[in-house]
């Protein structure tokens, strides 16, 4: 593949990847405004035609590295791991 043709698949690449962000974003506004809705309808389940809509409260528990690391270092040490991968990365 020549220089050119690489130069041609990253700018396509990068229309593509702005497309997405925009559409992204786009999404985003419609699931804030169907959000409001549903809080000014103070509900977290919504029928809507042949459409359940469900905005509902998580609660989850996640271990805190960070406050492990502090407080026991030696054994984070222990249980530590290393991973490797490959990042990808276009710079102009």
């Amino acid at each position: 593949m020549s220089s050119m043709e690489l130069v041609q698949h990253i700018e396509k690449l990068q229309e593509w990847e702005n497309l997405i962000e925009e559409a992204r974003a786009e999404a985003e506004q419609l699931r804030d405004l169907i959000k409001q809705e549903m809080l000014l309808r103070d509900t977290e389940e919504l029928q809507v035609g042949r459409f359940t809509i469900r905005w509902t409260s998580v609660l989850t528990q996640r271990f805190d590295s960070t406050a492990f690391k502090k407080a026991l270092p030696d054994m984070y040490k222990s249980f530590i791991k290393q991973s490797a991968s490959r990042r990808f990365t276009i710079s102009a």
